[in-house]
């Protein structure tokens, strides 16, 4: 009996480890332009404003369509099976990430792809929250999510020291090709293999899944049927999509801008990137680890991602008047760190107020439109700021007014909501 439970339990939180691993490839396949902007702006002549104008076109393509993706595709996701969802989407966006390489001489073309991308990734991280419903409770989600949330920030930190220098030797078309190809055979494999839409009732179960299955899941009559949208009407959802938008800003305006920023504002090598945005990155692991500890050990998740998202604004000011690369990577770290309370705390709030079974199609709302407003907007914002005046320290100040205001949502949503 004691084997059973124990390997139950192995296979619980080895689903969110697969599908960590799905998702590092994921933020490899939608950051890789980020990184590669330097270069392809020097390829095509461009000077600042122009890669302003340019980038955010190229940066936003994707974020406009996995919006929309997200939107609505993650209903019809849900119906066809999370983990056949998950497959299908690897496949769409590894290959679109491939056609980069021969296709990547026409900017037009990659505007094209990037829109496809987007289209492709749409449906990914809406069935990553409906497997980890169905496999945890709430008093475990914290962490079950943050495990494969942290193939996003790992992503993210090891992405400079891969594909930096794998720029550098190869050039950036070549790159998306060598992205496609090996994200592809590492991803579905596992996935096909290791990961189950939901654990097997028939078999020995440990006491957190007992306890999921008998309370953790309780709806109300009107949440069973598959057109019940009840938690549309709910407040508190509204609240914390505004919340997710203002995230996806301050998020993917670092993400999307900060190796551009640290090129042109601050007059750092491109060759010389990979170690310094690693290591900022890098602040962000450990940050999604001990936060969705405390998330889960204290239920105080909203107040720890508004005094996270406070920090992070002051970090990222501070960080705008240095030149000091050493200066530069510290303030910016604290900031990606303080930023990751709420990237550990994000989807277990929004599963809490999701009927069972609509976990992925809810998620897909709020994803779809912090990233439609947040990730298009934290594209968008920065590079028009940059166009407009030329100056990438402004774009940067942005990311503070949105940090501040994300706090203030949290502190809202307190008063709403509790854990």
């Amino acid at each position: 009996m004691l084997s059973a439970l124990t390997s139950t339990w192995e296979t619980r939180w080895r689903v969110p480890i697969v599908l960590a691993v799905t998702v590092f490839v994921n933020y490899l396949d939608r950051n890789n332009l980020s990184l590669a902007l330097p270069k392809i702006a020097q390829d095509f002549g461009w000077n600042d404003r122009q890669t302003g104008a340019y980038g955010e076109v190229l940066l936003a393509a994707f974020f406009l369509s996995y919006a929309l993706s997200n939107l609505f595709l993650s209903p019809l996701a849900e119906r066809f099976g999370a983990k056949r969802s998950i497959i299908a989407a690897i496949v769409a966006f590894s290959v679109f990430t491939l056609l980069s390489a021969p296709l990547g001489q026409s900017f037009t073309a990659l505007v094209i792809l990037r829109l496809l991308l987007g289209l492709g990734e749409g449906v990914h991280i809406p069935m990553l929250s409906a497997i980890t419903s169905r496999w945890f409770p709430a008093s475990e989600r914290s962490r079950a999510n943050t495990i494969w949330g942290i193939g996003i920030i790992l992503a993210t930190a090891v992405g400079p020291l891969l594909l930096i220098p794998l720029i550098q030797a190869i050039g950036w078309r070549l790159m998306f090709a060598v992205l496609g190809v090996v994200g592809m055979l590492v991803s579905v494999p596992l996935v096909w293999l290791w990961v189950e839409d939901t654990p097997d009732r028939q078999s020995a179960i440990s006491k957190a899944e007992l306890d999921y299955s008998q309370a953790g899941q309780a709806v109300s009559p009107a949440a069973e049927t598959p057109t019940s949208w009840q938690y549309v009407r709910d407040r508190r959802f509204w609240v914390i999509v505004v919340g997710g938008i203002l995230n996806a800003f301050c998020a993917f305006g670092i993400l999307n801008w900060l190796p551009t920023y640290f090129n042109r504002a601050k007059g750092i090598d491109f060759e010389q990137l990979g170690w310094p945005l690693a290591l900022i990155f890098a602040a962000g692991i450990v940050g999604m680890g001990g936060m969705s500890y405390l998330g889960d050990k204290l239920q105080q998740r909203l107040w720890l991602a508004g005094g996270g998202f406070l920090m992070a604004g002051l970090m990222v000011y501070a960080a705008s008047s240095m030149n000091s690369l050493g200066l530069l990577v510290l303030f910016f770290a604290i900031a990606v760190f303080c930023q990751s309370a709420y990237g550990a705390q994000e989807y277990a709030i929004v599963q809490h107020l999701l009927p069972a079974n609509q976990v992925g199609a809810g998620t897909g709302l709020y994803n779809g439109l912090s990233i439609l407003l947040g990730g298009v907007g934290g594209s968008l914002i920065p590079g028009t700021i940059v166009a407009m005046t030329g100056s990438f320290d402004a774009a940067i100040l942005s990311i503070v007014v949105g940090a501040l205001l994300a706090s203030l949502t949290m502190v809202l949503l307190t008063r709403w909501m509790r854990y």
